[in-house]
């Protein structure tokens, strides 16, 4: 018998867009998320966007807001808020440098990058992040435009 192929349609992850626009990303932390059943199912379907969210530890936990997890199609009386508060579940030693990071003053800030399955579990990416300058965008702009001219003249080349 032949091995099944894996559908592509399929959800892979949820990646923030903003996040790496916005901020330069530090520090990476893996980390679970406290869900229901429709909303597993949502995002298996892949109807969820984390480009708003953001987290906050508060009272030693660790929380994630603004993340819109779209009710399930199939679910009933019983379906999840699209955009109500989630608890990540990170070890104890990574909660207290986050918060040792965010209180010690700054520009930080702790940014989910991506959501993704890992196994059966969803998994949410988060990094400590220090907020970008305009000209810090705009420099990241000019490296891009330089990169992809320079990716331009060497696919022109080889041809």
């Amino acid at each position: 018998m032949a091995a099944q192929k894996k559908d592509s349609q399929r959800f892979s992850e949820i990646r923030s867009s903003k996040a790496l626009r916005d901020f330069t990303i530090g520090e990476r932390f893996e980390a679970g998320i406290q869900l229901r059943g429709t909303e597993v199912k949502s995002i298996r379907a892949g109807k969820a966007q984390i480009n708003d969210a953001f987290a906050r530890v508060e009272k030693g936990e660790v929380w994630l807001h603004n993340a819109h997890i779209e009710q399930y199609a199939f679910g009933n009386i019983h379906n999840h808020d699209a955009k109500r508060i989630r608890k990540l579940l990170l070890h104890r030693r990574h909660i207290d440098k986050i918060q040792r990071t965010l209180e010690a003053g700054g520009n930080h800030a702790l940014v989910p990058l991506r959501m993704y399955f890992k196994n059966a579990l969803v998994k949410v990416e988060v990094g400590l992040g220090t907020g970008k300058k305009l000209f810090d965008r705009r420099d990241d702009l000019k490296k891009a435009a330089v990169q992809r001219e320079i990716s331009q003249a060497l696919k022109e080349r080889h041809r």
